[in-house]
This record gives structure tokens, C-alpha cells and sequence, in this order.
């Protein structure tokens, strides 16, 4: 049943042709007796994969970008004496250091019915002015913004953009708003079928896996990308990117228009050097909504 889960989730045409990558984070549970998929107590979630360190043990290896896993040592000289693994490392080493900014939509009409009529509150667009206001403030030299295909994504990303002139965008699937994983504790007010864990869940890890990871070898200078998204895939790329457990992300609060900032080493360590920050905005501008 899995498998043809899968399968399905695979064939759906998301954005980004990361349909392969969400292939490969489908969370396989063992069943409760109500039906939840649940991994069984003292195995490491499905998405970490079978290389996981044990708790407080960062793993170097997080994003399968670590340069001597990609080296094939089957293939060493051994016959000249010297070993040449090292120069082949040099040549998956990443040099650069990635900048990931990641935005929270603004405030949006909450009880529209359509997905397309959830657009942004007057509220709403005076805070993603704020927030582009504040980005460009910076003075960096953004590359690009991904973007959610939601409509309250798209707009906040819409009016960011008159801020920082120039810059690509792109849209994905991927970013959509959605139940990432049961969250520990869990609360009485959300509660989505199990279900919805597990289809969102998958693509919400693939989203991870896709864009937050150490720079490509051939990148030669420090990025600097935006990420226009929701609350609960910031909060569980968050606590995936620091290797905390994911199911706190729930203990996370983020408000519209927050910027959350992460900073990828070529060594693969990660620095979280802002959650949620609205300080920027004026106090009655703020939501969380």
C-alpha cells in the first residue's frame, strides 16, 4: 500500500522535477491500532535514513553532501603507494557558504473557502512591504526567491519583489502549506488524519531535501536566496536543518511576514541566526494569524 502511495504522490507533476526526491522521502510507518502510522519506539524516523547519529550526535553526512561519502574508495591507486583520496575529495568540497532566508507569508483571509481566494488582507500587504523593505535594507545581493504556488505566497512574494528589482523567482508545489508530522505534544485544536501526515509529510521532507543543503563544489562565492513559504514548513525546516527532533516544530511561533534565517557552511554545519523576526515591523502591524 505504500508503494503505490508512493507511486501516486510521485506521478502528481510538483514543481521543481523533485518528484524523485519526494519518492525517496515517503514516511513508511509501522500501523497503531487506530490506524496512525507511527515508526516504532527505538527506530529513528523514516526520513532520517539508516546513517542517522544517535541523540545530542550531529551527523556531518545530514545532507548526503559530505565529500568522502562521495567518493567511490573502491576505486583507489593502490598500486602507486600514494593515496589519492584526498585530491578527489577536494573535488565534491563545497567553498561557499549559503544564505537561506525564509519568509512567512503575510496576513491573509482566513475563511475564504477556495485556496485562490485567500488572498492578502490590507494588513497583510503593508506587512510584505515591511518585509521587503527590510530585505532589501540589507544590502545583499539576493540570488533568487522559491516561492509557495499558494496564492497568499505568491502575493506577499509579489509585492517583496518590487523591493529587490531584477530578481528570479520560482514557483513550487513543494512549499505548499500542510502537516509536516504528528507533533510531540500534541495539541487538541489541530488534529489532521493521519492520512494528511503522511502525503504532506513526504513533500514537505522533500522540500527540505531539495533546497536546504551545503553549496554545490562548482559554487564559488556566498548565496543569498528567499524562500516565500508557511509557518509550519519554516518551523519543520528549521528543527531538520539544526537536527533537532521534528516533531517540536509545533513549539515553534513564526508571525506574518517574519524572516527566519539560516546559514549553511561549505562543512556542512548550520547556523540559525534568526527565528521569526518581526522587529522590523511596528507593533500594530504584527499578526500571527
Amino acid at each position: 500500500m505504500a508503494f503505490r502511495q508512493a507511486l501516486q504522490l510521485a506521478a502528481c507533476g510538483l514543481a521543481g522535477g523533485s518528484a524523485a526526491v519526494l519518492f525517496s522521502a515517503v514516511a513508511v510507518g509501522k500501523p497503531r491500532a487506530g490506524g496512525d502510522a507511527e515508526p516504532r519506539v527505538g527506530e529513528p524516523a523514516a526520513w532520517a535514513g539508516a546513517a542517522r547519529a544517535g541523540p545530542g550526535v550531529w551527523d556531518p553526512n545530514w545532507d548526503r553532501r559530505e565529500p568522502l561519502s562521495l567518493v567511490n574508495l573502491r576505486k583507489r591507486n593502490l598500486g602507486s603507494g600514494d593515496d589519492d583520496v584526498p585530491p578527489r575529495m577536494d573535488h565534491y568540497k563545497a567553498k561557499a557558504t549559503r544564505h537561506i532566508f525564509l519568509i512567512r507569508h503575510s496576513q491573509y483571509h482566513v475563511d475564504a473557502s477556495l485556496e485562490k481566494d485567500r488572498t492578502l488582507t490590507p494588513l497583510g500587504r503593508e506587512q510584505a512591504e515591511l518585509t521587503g523593505l527590510r530585505l532589501a535594507s540589507l544590502g545583499l545581493k539576493f540570488n533568487r526567491i522559491v516561492h509557495s504556488s499558494m496564492t497568499r505566497a505568491v502575493e506577499t512574494t509579489d509585492i517583496i519583489c518590487k523591493h529587490l528589482p531584477g530578481i528570479n523567482t520560482v514557483s513550487t508545489d513543494l512549499l505548499r502549506e500542510g502537516a509536516p508530522i504528528e507533533p510531540d505534544p500534541p495539541v487538541s485544536h489541530w488534529k489532521p488524519d493521519a492520512v494528511q501526515y503522511y502525503e504532506d509529510g513526504a513533500r514537505i521532507e522533500a522540500a527540505f531535501r531539495n533546497f536546504i543543503h551545503r553549496a554545490d563544489a562548482k559554487q564559488q562565492e556566498d548565496s543569498y536566496e528567499v524562500f516565500v513559504c508557511h509557518a509550519n514548513v519554516i518551523r519543520y525546516i528549521v528543527c531538520r536543518a539544526l537536527q533537532f527532533p521534528p516533531e517540536g516544530w509545533l513549539r515553534l511561533s513564526l508571525n506574518n511576514g517574519s524572516i527566519t534565517h539560516l546559514v549553511v557552511r561549505p562543512d556542512g554545519r548550520v547556523a540559525l541566526r534568526a527565528l521569526g523576526d518581526t522587529g522590523f515591523m511596528p507593533p500594530d502591524k504584527i499578526s500571527r494569524s
